[in-house]
C-alpha cells in the first residue's frame, strides 16, 4: 500500500459509487458508462498522481489501461470466438437434439439435471471451463425447448461458483488462500476440509438459484434470434419426392407425417390431384410435391438435420435443372425479401418469375398476410407486399440490395452454418477444454489458442470471428480493473477492512465472524475474488488470533465470502461468459445476487459459529 492522501481516497470512493450507480439505472449505457469512468481515472490521477516507493505514478495510464491486455479479458474474447465457430458449423445440433427428446418428456427434470451436471464438475475442475462447456449447450437446448437462454445462463454461472466453494481445487481463490495459509504456517487445508459447511451453502444457494432466480430474470431473445428475424411467422415451402428421398414411402400416423416435426402439411399434390388433409391411406411415392407450412427457424433445423429432408438443390419448377448454389455452407444466407409494390414481378408464377436466374438463390417459401395458400410453390402468383425466403450465397444476398423487384429485409440475412465442419469445431473446443481443465495449459493460452485455431480450421473468417467481440464486456472489464486497482494501490479497500473489523473486533466471535463474512462478500463484486482473498486472509487469521479462538472458521468465512461474486457482471469470469449470449443487463446480477449473498450470509452466520463451537 502506498501512502495516498484523503482526496485520492474519496474520488475513488465516489468514482466506484458513480459507476455502480450508472451501471444499475442505465441512463447511460454500459459502454458509454465504462468510457468515462476510465477517463475520469486517468485524468484525475494525472494531475493528482499516487507517487510509490521509485517515485513513479503508481496508478498512471500504462497501469490503468492494462486491463485492456488482462489475462481474464483475452481469455473471455477468445472462448466468444470459440463459441461464435460452434454456431456457425452447428457443432451442438445433434447432442441438444437428443438433450430436447428428453427435455420435451421431462423438460424441468432435463434442465435440472444439466445444471447439477455443472454444478458438480465445478468442485473438481476450475469452474470457468466447466461453464464454457455448458453454455452452447444450454443456449441450444433452451432454443429447442422454446425457453429463454436468459432463464438459464445466469443460474448456469451462478451454480458453477456454488459448486466451486466445496473442495480446495473448485476454484482459484480457494488454491490461493490454501497457498497462502500453509505458507505463513498456520495450516494445512485438506481437499475436503471445508466440504460440509460448502456443502450447505452450496445446496440452500442451489435451491435458491432453482426455484428464484429463473423467475427474477426477464424474457430475453437471444441476439441470434433477433438478428435473424426468428418469429413465428408461417411460410409456404415445398418439399419434393424424388426416388432416394427419406420421405419416399412415408405414411402418415393420426394424419400427421412424424419426420416433418414443426411443420403443418397444407396438401401432397400428386400430378393433377392434391391430396387434402386429414391424410388417410396416402403414401407418399416419387413425383409427389408435398406442401408445408413452417416457421422460418424450422426450415432451418430442417436444412441442418443432414436428414436430406429440404435440400439446397430443389428446382423451382418442372422445366429447371438442380442446381447446387455452394460447396461451402458457411458461404449460404437465408434472407427474407418483400415484393416491391412496382415490382416487374407481380403477376407472374414463381416457377416462370426467372427469380432463380436473376437473384442466382433460391426460393425457399412465401407468406402472404392476407391468407394461406395453397397449391406447389412454383404455381404461386406473386403479390406485392409478399414476403419470400431465398436462400443463396452471401454475395449474391448482398447484390439484391440494388434490386428494384425485390426489397431485401438487411436484418434478416443470416448464414447458415456449415455441418461439414462440425466435426472440426467439436475437437477444438474439446481440445480447449481439456487443456484448461486439466492444467496443462493455461486457460488464457488454451483458449486463444483455440480460437485461432478456428479460422484456418475454416470453421470461421475473419469477419466472422471479429463479430464475436462483445464491446459491452471488453469496456466493463477494463473499467472494472481500473477501478479495483485504484481501490487496491490507494488502501481504499483495506482501509474499510480495518474500520469494520476495528468497530466489532471486541464483540462476539460469531458477531466477528458474520461481519467479516458479509464486508468480503460484498468487496468480492468490485475487487477480483483474489484480490479480496489476499487482502482478508492475513486480517481473518490476526482477527481469530486475538479473539483466541479457531482460525479454520475465519478462514473459511474468506474463502466462501471472496466466491460470493454474484451481484456484479465483472465480480468472476463466468458472470462475464454469460452475460453476451444471455443479454444480460448490469442489473439482472444485482437483482438476483445480492439475495443470494444475503441468503449465503444468514447461512454461515448461523452455521458455522455452532458448528465449530464459536
Amino acid at each position: 500500500m502506498f501512502a495516498a492522501d484523503t482526496l485520492q481516497i474519496w474520488f475513488t470512493f465516489a468514482i466506484i459509487g458513480l459507476a455502480v450507480v450508472s451501471y444499475v439505472s442505465e441512463r447511460i449505457s454500459m459502454e458509454l458508462t465504462s468510457v468515462l469512468v476510465i477517463v475520469a481515472l486517468l485524468v484525475f490521477f494525472e494531475f493528482h498522481p499516487l507517487v510509490g516507493e521509485t517515485g513513479a505514478n503508481v496508478l498512471a495510464a500504462a497501469a490503468l489501461l492494462a486491463g485492456f491486455a488482462n489475462p481474464a479479458l483475452v481469455t473471455i474474447i477468445a472462448l466468444l470466438v470459440i463459441g461464435q465457430g460452434l454456431y456457425h458449423t452447428a457443432a451442438l445440433e445433434r447432442p441438444t437434439r437428443q438433450l430436447a427428446f428428453a427435455g420435451r418428456r421431462h423438460p424441468l427434470l432435463t434442465l435440472s439435471a444439466t445444471l447439477v451436471g455443472a454444478g458438480i464438475l465445478s468442485a473438481f475442475l476450475n469452474n470457468t471451463p466447466v461453464v464454457v462447456m455448458f453454455i452452447p449447450v444450454l443456449s441450444a437446448l433452451a432454443a429447442r425447448l422454446n425457453v429463454s437462454p436468459a432463464k438459464l445462463l445466469i443460474p448456469l454461472s451462478f451454480i458453477s461458483i456454488l459448486g466451486g466453494m466445496t473442495t480446495v481445487i473448485g476454484s482459484s481463490t480457494n488454491l490461493l488462500v490454501s497457498g497462502m495459509v500453509s505458507q505463513v504456517g498456520l495450516m494445512e487445508l485438506g481437499f475436503f476440509d471445508f466440504a460440509v459447511p460448502g456443502l450447505l451453502l452450496a445446496l440452500v444457494g442451489a435451491v435458491y438459484v432453482g426455484l428464484c432466480v429463473p423467475r427474477l430474470l426477464p424474457e430475453r431473445e437471444p441476439l441470434a434470434s433477433e438478428a435473424t428475424g426468428v418469429s413465428g411467422k408461417q411460410f409456404i415451402a415445398q418439399i419434393s419426392i424424388t426416388p432416394d428421398h427419406p420421405l419416399n414411402g412415408a405414411e402418415p400416423i393420426a394424419g400427421l407425417f412424424p419426420a416433418l416435426k414443426n411443420m403443418t402439411v397444407r396438401l401432397v399434390q400428386r400430378g393433377d390431384m392434391a391430396i387434402l388433409p386429414p391424410f388417410e391411406d396416402v403414401r407418399l411415392r416419387p413425383g409427389d410435391y408435398v406442401i408445408v407450412a413452417a416457421t422460418r427457424q424450422a426450415l432451418t433445423d430442417v436444412l441442418l438435420s443432414g436428414e436430406g429432408l429440404l435440400t439446397t438443390d430443389l428446382p423451382a419448377s418442372d422445366e429447371d435443372t438442380s442446381q447446387v448454389l455452394d460447396a461451402s455452407g458457411a458461404e449460404l444466407t437465408l434472407c427474407e425479401t418483400v415484393i416491391a409494390p412496382s415490382s416487374n414481378l407481380i403477376g407472374r408464377r414463381i416457377g416462370q418469375s426467372g427469380l432463380r436466374t436473376d437473384t442466382g438463390c433460391l426460393v425457399l417459401g412465401i407468406q402472404r398476410r392476407s391468407r394461406m395458400m395453397r397449391g406447389r410453390l412454383e404455381n404461386i402468383r406473386l403479390e406485392p407486399g409478399d414476403s419470400v425466403l431465398l436462400l443463396g450465397p452471401r454475395s449474391r444476398i448482398r447484390q439484391l440490395r440494388t434490386n428494384r423487384d425485390l426489397l431485401l429485409l438487411e436484418w434478416s440475412a443470416h448464414e447458415l452454418p456449415d455441418i461439414n465442419l462440425a466435426n472440426r469445431a467439436r475437437v477444438i473446443f474439446a481440445a480447449t477444454v481439456l487443456l484448461a481443465a486439466t492444467g496443462l495449459m493455461p486457460i488464457v493460452i488454451a483458449a486463444l489458442a483455440g480460437a485461432a485455431a478456428m479460422i484456418p480450421a475454416g470453421c470461421l473468417n475473419m469477419r466472422q470471428a471479429a463479430r464475436a467481440v462483445d464491446r459491452r464486456i471488453f469496456l466493463l472489464i477494463g473499467a472494472a480493473i481500473a477501478m479495483a486497482l485504484a481501490l487496491e494501490k490507494t488502501g481504499t479497500g483495506q482501509m474499510i477492512a480495518h474500520a469494520v473489523i476495528g468497530a466489532v473486533g471486541g464483540s462476539h466471535p460469531g458477531l466477528v465472524l458474520s461481519a467479516l463474512f458479509l464486508l468480503i462478500a460484498v468487496m468480492t463484486n468490485f475487487l477480483s475474488n483474489n484480490a479480496t482473498a489476499l487482502l482478508f486472509t492475513p486480517i481473518a487469521a490476526s482477527t481469530a488470533l486475538e479473539l483466541g479462538v479457531d482460525a479454520k472458521p475465519f478462514i473459511f468465512a474468506v474463502i466462501f465470502a471472496a466466491n460470493c461474486s454474484f451481484a456484479t457482471p465483472m465480480g468472476y469470469q463466468t458472470n462475464l461468459l454469460v452475460m453476451g449470449p444471455g443479454r444480460y443487463k448490469y442489473l439482472d446480477y444485482t437483482r438476483t445476487g445480492a439475495p443470494l449473498i444475503v441468503l449465503l450470509w444468514i447461512c454461515y452466520s448461523i452455521f458455522a459459529p455452532w458448528y465449530y463451537g464459536l
